[in-house]
């Protein structure tokens, strides 16, 4: 199956003044929500129009599901915005404790399937626009539009990069629990513009994003044998890299997509090897009569971590990129697995596993500042949003609970500070999710 992205065509991008008083500080625990207003994007005679309603919907899903900010509902405006390029009477808004006004508008052009897209982001503290963008777009693509505005207002009152614009691969699971079907599928990061990549009659398992393109890498069993793909979503071409008999773990890109690093068996003995995609060339890195698995490179490319069970019971460990230097981080109770490098290299994600309850937590590179995030029966899987704040993983119910269904496993999306846990609706089953760079 094809997957064809739309290409966006700028007209103009103009950044105006902006204010530096507005910031959303993150730090470690609950954070209070920045109180927003995100105003209907109304048409050329300031009426409020459906396109625009469904982009302005779209924004206030994506900021307030952040957890970092909480809307204002548009009933409780004074006086509703009737053109981004009319400066909003600040003192109409102060009263309702808004800290920040997005406003926009949506206009179709005659005869060519295009709409122009304006939005401004308004300092309702200092009483200025902080930013401004227009673009004209083909009328399909404007849910994307969306992300990208969600994207350019995270960034200016967070101070960390937007992750609305990209898509989530994961594993579709349907069917009884002894004969599950599974499919690779693909969304956008809030759970639309779903798409099946494979029909099912093979098994696939743990897809993974390259951090620098729109290629995925995944797991597939062909007559019980496992191989590993690399799957161009732009182009839909699929390229066979190898069979792996001995396949343990689904392999990661390095964070320059050039190579790969993977886990697999040979005469028992589980190690970590880092293949070239283009020379396919196959370096062993570690060699160790324990199980070593779930590699995961650091941002800079110059570390890896990955779990292992050499000092006696699974843990964490970091090494070099030639398997030198190898160091214990985990140190708490229970038992450590797949952990995944943040991309801005400040954090570890792991599964923990500890008294028959499975954890997703975070750690520094060192180990230290141990946080537990999310709980369950079987919750595992972390995979990072590309601005390192958001993690995205899977749960699935617990067998003797008579009140749900012990086959169901769905996905899930926090904020590092462990603040706002959010489910994300799949047409099916859901596990083994992987995040997308920011869509180019």
């Amino acid at each position: 199956m094809y997957l064809v992205l739309k290409t966006l065509i700028f007209c103009l991008i103009s950044f105006s003044s902006f204010s530096n008083d507005l910031k959303v500080r993150v730090n470690v625990g609950k954070i209070e929500p920045l109180p927003i207003a995100i105003a209907d994007f109304t048409d050329n005679n300031g009426k409020v129009s459906k396109i625009g309603r469904l982009i302005s919907s779209v924004i206030t899903n994506n900021l307030v599901n952040s957890g970092q900010f909480k809307n204002t509902e548009t009933a409780a405006f004074i006086a509703p915005p009737t053109s981004p390029s009319v400066k909003p009477t600040f003192s109409d808004w102060t009263p309702l404790g808004i800290k920040a006004l997005v406003t926009g508008s949506v206009n179709e052009l005659n005869e060519s399937n295009q709409i122009e897209v304006e939005f401004r982001l308004w300092d309702i503290v200092a009483e200025t626009d902080m930013i401004g963008l227009r673009l004209t777009v083909d009328k399909n693509s404007w849910r994307r539009v969306a992300h990208i505005i969600s994207d350019e207002t995270f960034e200016r009152l967070t101070g960390d990069k937007g992750y609305f614009d990209t898509r989530i691969v994961y594993i579709s699971e349907s069917g009884p629990t002894n004969n599950r079907k599974k499919r690779l599928a693909i969304m956008d990061q809030d759970g639309e513009n779903h798409q099946f990549l494979t029909d099912g009659n093979f098994l696939v398992l743990t897809p993974r994003f390259s951090p620098s393109t729109q290629e995925i890498t995944y797991l597939a069993y062909y007559n019980n044998e496992p191989r590993v793909y690399i799957f161009n979503l732009q182009t839909g071409e699929q390229e066979l890299l190898g069979s792996f008999p001995g396949m343990t773990f689904a392999p990661r890109f390095s964070p320059d997509g050039g190579s790969i690093i993977m886990s697999y068996s040979d005469k028992g003995i589980t190690d970590i090897y880092v293949m070239d995609i283009k020379k396919q060339k196959i370096k062993r890195l570690t060699n160790n009569s324990s199980i070593d698995t779930s590699p995961s490179f650091s941002p800079d490319g110059k570390k890896i971590t990955f779990n292992s069970d050499r000092g006696g019971s699974q843990q964490i460990y970091v090494m070099d990129e030639k398997g030198r230097n190898v160091k214990r981080i985990s140190y708490g109770k229970g038992r450590y697995a797949t952990p995944v490098w943040s991309p801005k290299g400040d954090l570890i994600a792991f599964t923990k596993m500890l008294k028959g309850t499975f954890y997703i937590g975070v750690m520094n590179p060192d180990g230290s500042g141990e946080r537990l995030l999310a709980r369950g029966y079987l919750v595992e899987g972390p995979t990072w949003a590309p601005n390192g704040r958001v993690l995205m993983y899977f749960k699935q119910n617990r067998p003797n609970d008579k009140n749900k269904d012990p086959s169901k496993v769905n996905l899930f999306k926090i904020d590092v500070t462990g603040f706002k846990e959010v489910k994300i609706i799949t047409p099916s089953d859901a596990s083994d999710p992987a995040w997308s760079p920011l869509i180019p």
